[in-house]
């Protein structure tokens, strides 16, 4: 099986990258491709950039990227309530190339923050719209409080509870 995993945010030091990385390492015998939103920054989508210069090949890059998956794995950040400006424009500019844009694949929907909501806003939105565009969502999981709950340098969750929670997800979607 082979996973293609993102953050929806293009910092640096993504925290919703690597709650991405570390969900999708969790699956067995996959093979994992883990995208980095700033490998695909385009301008900001208008109807008369695109008229101008058409569909962009970075949005058609990232739409072969999900073309190539039999599994999504998304952390979503969480910006003023809803997306990132950065994936909402690349979602953008693929959702005119290809309506579906998550091409019909499964997809465990996550979104983590530093503060004690972990992303509940944006993520109640993704996995209300993401079905519109081609998502068959599997399954949700908030991460709250990053900072308390994640440890960086050994990659993963370092609350035993929110880390058995997930990788009991993950064995469901197995």
């Amino acid at each position: 099986m082979k996973i293609i995993a993102f953050g929806g945010s293009p910092s640096k030091n993504s925290i919703n990258k690597k709650l991405a990385t570390y969900a999708a390492s969790l699956f067995e015998s996959a093979e994992v491709e883990v995208l980095d939103l700033n490998d695909y920054q385009m301008p900001l989508f208008s109807v008369d950039i695109e008229a101008e210069i058409g569909h962009h090949e970075l949005a058609k890059a990232f739409l072969a990227k999900i073309e190539s998956a039999d599994f999504l794995v998304v952390s979503l950040a969480e910006n003023n309530g809803n997306y990132s400006a950065a994936f909402k424009n690349l979602y953008d500019w693929c959702s005119r190339i290809v309506g579906k844009v998550f091409q019909e694949k499964p997809m465990l929907l996550m979104a983590t923050s530093p503060g004690g909501r972990g992303g509940a806003s944006v993520l109640e939105i993704a996995k209300n719209a993401f079905p519109r565009y081609g998502a068959d969502v599997k399954a949700t999981f908030s991460l709250p409080s990053f900072n308390e709950n994640f440890d960086v340098e050994k990659g993963k969750i370092s609350n035993a509870e929110l880390d058995g929670e997930l990788k009991d997800l993950i064995i469901r979607l197995q």
